[in-house]
């Protein structure tokens, strides 16, 4: 079922369940509220296990103040009202303590929006509101007053972060992607200078070239169907693993000579469902259905390389450290790293959205695996398995390299037991 079309009831508890289980709150923080037609509020309650909430504890605050429910509403009711009041748009807030945004709010500093193009039209602009006593009609006016600015996204002075939205989903779209800015950016930091990306390079995001025309499909073959099965496994699979979030990542696959299903563009990751995938065909797309913006870019590496059977670009946190990061990945760590990811290149920004053959020609038996600066990774496979294996393994590298510099100095594997690997796994490598 379409997520908006849930009840307020169901719709708190599965988003809760996102934030609680995806390590972004604890078993008493946060609180999530929609606000209804008839101006009710339905909220969190107070002072129950975030990790195990039903329908039946969602506690529903009328618009004269009658409160009905089995609890107390959530202490913070007074800045979901206060944004209520001063945003007349908004229908959904979400506010949690995850950790990266807690170590934001306690150096006072806010997480940079600008390192990849979908966070910055995702957030926008960070607000920020001073420090008030919690559940205080204080720290209502400072919170309200920053989204009545036009923010979307607050960071809470010593405290964690606030967001909103026409939906309670696109709300939480935007603590997740905030999340993943904040995450990132440490790791990147722990690695150097990292970049940031201007409003001319932002804008390159908005190109709308995957409209491609339109055909309907005449046959189902059982390797499409089997492929669509495969495919939401992944992509589900990797929002578990937080190598995807759930406005982020791509996954591609071929069918056949002319034809390859893809993810479709602006659809909530972990609620993707077989009929969701995109078939493309000769530059054409699935009648009724818009393809990732990156089709093209997809389409032209399947056109380039007839071997490559399956392609993933992802934005997991510690391999995106390394895209906007000014140091290079070092994949002579283990030999698992060296023979599934082999050198990894990174290409300038830009290359995803006006270079596809410069990236088609970057991809060989030896670089299957790029990087594409404050973008993404690409990972080219002979399977979507493989490709899934890949990303996995990249961000296990970029992890254990990151956490590496508080214990002592990284020492690569050798050239001469590089070679041994290149002799001894050449039928995985090539």
């Amino acid at each position: 079922m379409t997520f908006e079309l849930l009840s307020p009831r169901q719709q708190l508890v599965q988003i809760m369940n996102r934030i609680y289980y995806g390590g972004m709150t604890t078993l008493s923080g946060g609180n999530l509220s929609i606000r209804d037609d008839d101006g009710s509020i339905w909220i969190t309650p107070s002072a129950v296990d975030k990790g195990k909430l039903t329908p039946a504890d969602i506690m529903h605050v009328l618009s004269d103040g009658t409160v009905e429910g089995l609890h107390r509403p959530s202490s913070e009711l007074p800045f979901h009202r206060a944004i209520y009041q001063q945003r007349p748009d908004v229908r959904g807030i979400v506010h949690a303590h995850a950790p990266a945004l807690v170590s934001f709010s306690i150096v006072r500093k806010k997480p940079d929006t600008r390192i990849i193009p979908q966070a910055r039209r995702i957030c926008g602009h960070v607000g920020y509101a001073p420090y008030a006593l919690p559940g205080s009609e204080e720290l209502g006016h400072n919170i309200a007053e920053s989204f009545a600015k036009g923010n979307d996204v607050v960071l809470l002075e010593n405290h964690g972060a606030v967001t909103c939205g026409q939906t309670l989903l696109a709300a939480f779209q935007r603590l997740e992607t905030l999340d993943f800015c904040a995450r990132t950016q440490m790791y990147a930091q722990a690695l150097g200078k990292y970049s940031t990306l201007n409003d001319e390079q932002l804008s390159l995001f908005d190109k709308d070239d995957h409209l491609l025309p339109e055909y309907t499909p005449t046959a189902r073959s059982s390797r499409e169907r089997e492929l669509r099965e495969l495919m939401v496994d992944i992509v589900r699979r990797a929002c578990q693993r937080q190598l995807m979030i759930s406005t982020e990542g791509v996954v591609s696959a071929r069918v056949d000579a002319e034809s390859f299903l893809i993810t479709p563009t602006a659809l909530d990751r972990p609620s993707v469902v077989v009929d969701d995938m995109v078939l493309v065909k000769e530059c054409q797309r699935e009648a009724g259905k818009v393809p990732s913006r990156s089709v093209r870019l997809h389409d032209a590496i399947y056109r380039q390389h007839p071997r490559v059977q399956a392609i993933i670009t992802a934005q997991a946190p510690y391999i995106t450290a390394y895209a906007i990061a000014e140091r290079s990945l070092d994949t002579k760590t283990i030999p698992e790293s060296y023979i599934m990811l082999m050198d990894v290149p990174k290409l300038p920004y830009g290359s995803p959205y006006v270079e596809h053959q410069r990236i088609a020609d970057s991809i060989t038996p030896g670089t299957p695996v790029l990087l594409l600066q404050n973008d993404s990774v690409l990972i080219s496979a002979n399977s979507l398995l493989q490709a899934f294996d890949r990303l996995e393994v990249a961000e296990f590298t970029a992890r254990s390299i990151i956490e590496t510099a508080s214990i002592g100095e990284l020492k690569s594997i050798g050239d001469s037991e590089i070679d041994d690997l290149k002799r001894a796994f050449a039928s995985l490598m090539g």
